[in-house]
């Protein structure tokens, strides 16, 4: 009877213990990066972010057809912002959630004048060791897309580079001589 109640006791604890960090993180929003734009977004704009299901499965499929160039992706989609989004407040919503070591490196705006709100691209980096790390956030209209990835720059141009131009390749064949075109080719 004895070790019932320990057990009884053990369970609940251990939970706490458990969900505890969980619970905090959740709802505390004060982290940074990916989970905390989104959160801030979500807050601010009265919206819901739909997560893509099978993140992991997809991202770790990514990994895998890039040999390594690409990991850790994550997707959010804001559908039906209610009301006008001002660009410079978005960016300013980014920049404070978007923690320490990421760097704007592309902001884009453009007015659209089909919607009440303006068009806007942030772009940030952050490197991370051999890798780097880009956060994007695109507003389309009353639509919003925050996408996270990390991506190995080396492998990536691998990967890139059979999209290249076939002018823009570097050619090690030896271009021929023009003297040599008027030459006897005849034997002596």
């Amino acid at each position: 009877m004895r070790d019932n109640r320990w057990f009884a006791f053990l369970v609940p604890v251990g939970l706490v213990i458990v969900m505890t960090p969980m619970i905090l993180l959740a709802a505390g929003g004060s982290g940074t990066g990916f989970d905390a734009v989104v959160h801030g977004i979500e807050s601010r704009y009265h919206a819901h972010a739909n997560r893509i299901p099978f993140m992991m499965l997809i991202s770790g499929i990514a990994g895998i057809a890039t040999h390594g160039g690409v990991h850790g992706l994550h997707i959010a989609e804001i559908e039906n912002l209610q009301g006008p989004v001002d660009g410079k407040e978005l960016n300013d919503l980014v920049e404070q959630r978007v923690g320490k070591g990421w760097q704007r490196m592309i902001r884009e705006t453009s007015r659209n004048t089909g919607h009440d709100c303006d068009d806007q691209t942030l772009i940030y980096v952050k490197p991370d060791g051999e890798r780097m790390g880009l956060l994007v956030v695109d507003l389309s209209g009353h639509e919003m897309d925050v996408v996270q990835v990390s991506v190995d720059p080396n492998h990536i141009d691998d990967d890139m580079g059979q999209f290249r131009h076939p002018h823009g390749k570097k050619h090690d064949h030896v271009e021929p001589d023009p003297d040599d075109s008027n030459k006897d080719t005849q034997g002596d």
